[in-house]
């Protein structure tokens, strides 16, 4: 059974920064094209970047140029760095292969003030 495990955020100002992980067990995270999924309040959620199983990135155009996805495929944890954190940043953060999802873990809460 597939359990993904979000963790890293927390409440920053505007401009701060935060490193989100997502460990996992129970398949091998290498394999999957994983991606980086934010709802914030009132809103669907929406993949916000992406890495594929070559290291390939792509990134919402509202995040692109501040925060860097990446993968230790080691630790079978991806990563989020998130920097010059802005309001609208706010929402819970999932991690998730980009197709056939598996069960969604809890997320992991960021907020952002001005």
């Amino acid at each position: 059974q597939v359990q993904l495990v979000e963790s890293g955020g927390g409440s920053v100002q505007a401009g701060g920064s935060l490193r989100l992980s997502c460990a996992a067990s129970g398949v091998t995270l290498t394999y999957n094209t994983m991606g980086w999924y934010r709802q914030a309040p009132g809103k669907q959620r929406e993949l916000v970047a992406s890495i594929t199983t070559l290291r390939s990135t792509n990134y919402a155009d509202s995040v692109k140029g501040r925060f860097t996805i990446s993968r230790d495929t080691a630790k079978n944890t991806v990563y989020l760095q998130m920097n010059s954190l802005k309001p609208d940043d706010t929402g819970v953060y999932y991690c998730n292969r980009i197709t056939n999802f598996w069960a969604w873990g809890q997320g992991t809460q960021v907020t952002v003030s001005s």
